[in-house]
């Protein structure tokens, strides 16, 4: 989930007190917003949902303690890389240990210090930050601007085990823009560069649910992913993606199939399982890709 509508950061407190809940939100609520868990459960629930910047986590807490908290924290890839700090009354280095130990970044000691909260936790918010942003950049495509096929492949394991859990469909399409190392040999490269640019952003535009994903595969060939979309559906998603790159109307005096731009596409639908091979369940749309450009180009084909 990304920063709320503020651009504010954002920190999850959690502690079994009240009074330490409303303490710790008084002194940051006037640079962060905050949000308040009263129990472990209740905190992993608000930390998997809404994905704060920061995690401040009392260590003694009854039925599940911080310790055993920071461990699922840590396991679950949601949540994995959330920055954690102890809140503690504990002043034993055993223990600190055990909490650094176990991916704690920081300490938080009571009874409490304004001034001491706040330095803390505005020097991991703005860690956090500058890790998400170099996150980012590792993910983008410096060329095109989209996601690069790092990306790719982190967002279809995190689809692939979502539908799989909630037994929805899952497509999965590749793209590739025909006859691209003639437009390259011809135009030149520089053009080549602005083609794939344009390109790219105008099948990402074209995408119309926040969950659909496009990323740079490689050279000229792109990849979607469609979470909980069926075959019609897709099928006629990506159509339209095609019309949309044809509507630019871009020479290319030296395809043999079109005088303009235009690609060929192979698309899978299919419902993912918790023990299927994911690559033999989406090679299908290589497959197809293959066959649409052995079988003319500029076209569509989906694997039955």
């Amino acid at each position: 989930m990304s920063e709320p509508a503020t651009g504010r950061q954002r920190v999850l407190i959690i502690d079994d007190q009240k009074t330490n809940l409303k303490v710790l939100g008084d002194i940051l609520r006037q640079d962060v917003d905050v949000m308040l868990a009263q129990s472990a459960e209740q905190g992993l629930r608000k930390a998997i949902e809404y994905q704060p910047d920061l995690i401040l986590l009392d260590v003694l807490m009854p039925e599940t303690s911080g310790f055993e908290l920071i461990k699922t924290l840590k396991h679950q890839s949601l949540t994995s890389g959330i920055p954690v700090i102890f809140i503690t009354a504990l002043n034993d280095s055993s223990h600190e240990e055990q909490g650094l130990h176990l991916g704690a970044c920081d300490y938080i000691y009571k009874p409490f210090h304004t001034a001491i909260v706040q330095a803390r936790v505005r020097l991991h918010l703005q860690l956090a930050r500058q890790r998400r942003m170099l996150e980012q950049l590792a993910h983008i495509d410096p060329l095109t601007g989209i996601a690069n096929r790092r990306k790719y492949a982190q967002v279809l394991d995190l689809y692939w085990r979502s539908a799989a859990r909630q037994q929805s469909s899952l497509s999965v399409v590749m793209l590739d823009i025909d006859h691209f190392k003639e437009y390259n040999d011809h135009y030149g490269h520089a053009a080549g560069d602005k083609i794939l640019h344009l390109v790219a952003n105008t099948l990402k535009n074209s995408l119309k649910r926040p969950n659909d994903f496009i990323a740079r595969y490689g050279g000229e060939e792109f990849v979607i992913l469609l979470p909980e979309s069926n075959e019609d559906g897709s099928h006629q998603l990506i159509e339209f993606c095609l019309q949309q790159v044809k509507d630019l109307h871009i020479r290319h005096d030296y395809s043999p199939v079109s005088d303009i731009i235009t690609l060929s596409a192979g698309g899978v639908s299919c419902m993912p399982a918790q023990h299927q091979q994911l690559e033999a369940a989406i090679k299908p749309a290589d497959d197809m890709l293959y066959q649409a450009k052995q079988q003319g180009k500029n076209q569509l084909r989906w694997a039955n």
